[in-house]
C-alpha cells in the first residue's frame, strides 16, 4: 500500500499557522511537561564547500523529527537566504513521516520564541522596555514580533552594518506598534533595558562595561565555541542563563572564550531556561545585568514544528 503524499508546509504556511506568542507557549509547555534539554542530542556540523550542513534530531512524547539546515555565507551576494533547510516531522512511535516544513522559516520562528520566553522571566514587566537590537536580517525581524508578544517596548534602536537595512527594520518596528524606532550606535546599550544580538558577528558587538545594572542582554547569533557577540567584561559581571548547560559547554563561544581567558570558571552559569520556566519567579533585576545565551537546540525545533503541524491539521493530531 502506497503512502499518502507528505504534506509540505512552506515558509508562508509556517508563518501563517503559528503566531510568535503561540511558539513561545509551545516551548514553555514542553518544558513544563518535563522535557530535559540536557538530554537533547547534540547538533552535528559538517563543513561543505558552500558553508556548513547542520543535522539536528530530537524526540519527545508522541513525536520525533530532524532538521537539516544549510548555512551558506556566500548566499547574501546572490540575493539568497544565508540559512536554508527542511524539517522532517515523524510519528514518535513508528518514525513514519508526518510532515515536511520549511526549515529556515521554522528557525526564524523558534529562535525569537526562545529569546522571548527567557525575556518573559528575566526582564521587568513594570514598564515598557527601551531596546537596542543588533542585526537587520530575518532573525532581527522575528525578534521584534516575538518581543512584542511578551513585553511592551518603549523604543527599538537598530544597530546594523547596512544603514538602509537598519532603517527598514526600524520602520517595520514602528509599523508593528513600537512608539519610537530608529537606527543608532553600539554605545546606546548604556541606556537600554534590553539588548538583543542576532547577527553573524564573530567578535563582540559592544563594550559590556556600558550595559546598565539590571539590564537584560540576549545573544543568539552564534553557535560556535570560537565566535561570540558579547565580550568578557559583560559575561564576568552578569548573571548568565542558557538553554542547557550541555549545549553551552559545547557551543557557546560567548561563555567559552571568557572561560579560556581565565575570566570566569565553569560554574559561572546561573541557570537554564528550564529553571526559569519551572522554578519560582525571579526577584526584580538587581545590580548585575542578566545575560541569556542561546545557541539553538533540536528540542526547540521539534516543539515548534509539532505546534505548526497541529495548527495545520486543526488539532486532529
Amino acid at each position: 500500500m502506497s503512502e499518502p503524499p507528505l504534506p509540505y508546509l512552506d515558509a508562508a504556511a509556517v508563518t501563517r499557522l503559528l503566531a510568535p506568542a503561540a511558539a513561545v507557549e509551545a516551548l514553555a509547555d514542553v518544558l513544563r511537561e518535563g522535557l530535559d534539554p540536557e538530554a537533547c542530542p547534540p547538533r552535528s556540523a559538517v563543513p561543505v564547500p558552500a558553508g556548513e550542513l547542520l543535522l539536528m534530531p530530537a524526540a519527545a512524547g508522541r513525536w520525533a523529527g530532524v532538521k537539516v539546515a544549510g548555512v551558506a555565507p556566500g548566499n547574501a551576494a546572490l540575493g539568497l537566504p544565508r540559512v536554508t533547510g527542511s524539517y522532517l516531522l515523524l510519528d514518535g512511535a513508528t518514525l513514519r513521516p508526518r510532515a515536511l516544513l520549511d526549515g529556515a522559516a521554522l528557525t526564524a520562528l523558534r529562535t525569537p520564541a526562545v529569546s522571548a520566553l527567557a525575556i518573559r522571566h528575566l526582564a521587568s514587566a513594570e514598564r515598557p522596555l527601551r531596546t537596542v537590537l543588533f542585526g537587520s536580517g530575518p532573525q532581527a525581524y522575528g525578534h521584534v514580533d516575538a518581543l512584542l508578544a511578551v513585553r511592551k517596548l518603549a523604543s527599538v534602536t537598530v544597530v546594523a552594518r547596512d544603514p538602509a537595512r537598519a532603517a527598514a527594520l526600524a520602520g517595520y518596528a514602528r509599523g508593528a506598534g513600537v512608539p519610537e524606532a530608529r537606527t543608532g550606535t553600539p554605545g546606546e546599550v548604556a541606556e537600554a533595558d534590553l539588548v538583543v544580538c542576532c547577527t553573524t558577528a564573530r567578535e563582540p558587538l559592544f563594550d559590556g562595561r556600558r550595559v546598565a545594572p539590571g539590564a537584560v542582554v540576549v545573544a543568539v547569533g552564534s553557535h560556535e565555541p570560537d565566535a561570540r557577540e558579547t565580550d568578557t567584561a559583560l559575561v564576568r559581571r552578569s548573571e548568565v542563563w542558557a538553554e542547557a548547560r550541555t549545549a553551552a559547554r559545547r557551543e557557546a563561544g560567548d561563555l567559552l572564550i571568557p572561560e579560556a581567558e581565565g575570566a570566569i570558571g565553569p560554574g559561572h552559569l546561573t541557570g537554564t531556561l528550564a529553571d526559569l520556566v519551572r522554578g519560582p519567579a525571579l526577584p526584580p533585576p538587581g545590580p548585575a545585568p542578566r545575560l541569556f545565551k542561546s545557541v539553538g537546540m533540536a528540542w526547540q525545533d521539534l516543539a515548534v514544528a509539532v505546534a505548526v503541524h497541529r495548527a495545520a491539521t486543526s488539532g486532529e493530531t
